[in-house]
């Protein structure tokens, strides 16, 4: 990609809180709920200055969340 994604995502202090609040919000009623809720989190995290991530650190993540959801959950620990 040659556009740098901390231009586009630069801090936002409000966003971050709203992104949050509205994954509060929706966690728990389901299981998609608390899916929907764990992406809107990581997103805000682009504009969380305490945080490093990308875009593509992100899509990975939940392509990785949704692969599991999709095989049934982690397996069990011993």
């Amino acid at each position: 990609m040659s556009d740098d994604s901390s231009d586009r995502f630069s801090d936002d202090p409000q966003r971050v809180a709203l992104l949050r609040d509205v994954a509060d919000e929706i966690r728990g009623e389901t299981s998609e709920s608390e899916q929907v809720a764990a992406m809107l989190y990581r997103v805000s995290d682009l504009y969380d200055p305490d945080e490093e991530t990308t875009p593509e650190d992100i899509y990975l993540n939940v392509r990785n969340i949704l692969r599991i959801k999709e095989r049934g959950g982690l397996p069990e620990r011993d």
